[in-house]
């Protein structure tokens, strides 16, 4: 398994090859799509990711986990592209949501069992909800 600083590089070549793809002189086929047509083939990948991990088969399921970071990615460039967000602020805002919703890993709460996480999660949630 890649270290973050591996793991970091990576994204970045990656997230560089999707810039690519999308740039003027990139695909065609990438550069035409968009969130609205994009959206069928977010919904076959993920079929096919959960029957990679239905097979238990370790290749296959990091096969489809690329192949839905592709999706993710490319509608996060699309996004990027109309100024509206990115990739960064993707992950900020689910880095935040994630710290805010585990309150017993981060802020020293109590964890309880599994019933009273899952009833902090969704008073959490809740609470998101109203602000």
């Amino acid at each position: 398994m890649s270290g973050d600083k591996t793991a970091g590089h990576a994204l970045a070549g990656f997230l560089d090859i999707i810039t690519r793809l999308r740039a003027e002189d990139g695909c065609p086929w990438d550069r035409k799509q968009t969130p609205a047509s994009i959206k069928k083939y977010l919904f076959e990948e993920t079929a096919e990711l959960a029957e990679a991990i239905d097979e238990g088969d370790p290749t296959h399921i990091c096969e489809e986990i690329g192949d839905m970071l592709y999706i993710l990615a490319m509608l996060c460039q699309m996004f990027r592209e109309q100024d509206e967000f990115d990739l960064d602020q993707a992950l900020s805002t689910i880095s935040e949501k994630m710290i805010r919703r585990h309150p017993h890993v981060f802020a020293g709460m109590p964890t309880g069992d599994d019933k009273a996480l899952k009833q902090q999660w969704e008073a959490i949630k809740q609470q998101e909800r109203r602000q």
